[in-house]
């Protein structure tokens, strides 16, 4: 009898903890507010080609998920070479490259 309360009691207790973690959270703003409140910080990211290993980073920049964290992506395309150009440099904070573009 003992076993079967014990079980009827985790069972309810473990219900009720789940249940508790399903409930809406009520904020006093709305998701939208927030965005509006965001500032985005701009960043240019230069790639040295369009490939597909970069596909979860264009996915990212379609879903807006930068834009979610405050970041306002810019993708260049700066093929070889133009990774050390003067002009690249001032414009472009980073920069992705496989090690056989790097120049040193």
């Amino acid at each position: 009898m003992k076993k079967k309360l014990l079980s009827a009691l985790l069972v309810a207790a473990l219900a009720a903890s789940v249940l508790a973690g399903c409930a809406k959270e009520e904020t006093g703003s709305s998701e939208s507010d927030k965005k509006e409140e965001t500032r985005l910080t701009k960043v240019t990211l230069n790639e040295v080609a369009h490939s597909i290993f970069y596909a979860p980073m264009y996915v990212a920049v379609e879903e807006d998920y930068f834009k979610d964290e405050g970041i306002d992506l810019e993708l260049v395309t700066g093929f070889g070479e133009n990774i050390l150009g003067r002009d690249f440099l001032y414009k472009v904070r980073k920069s992705i490259s496989a090690p056989q573009t790097e120049q040193f």
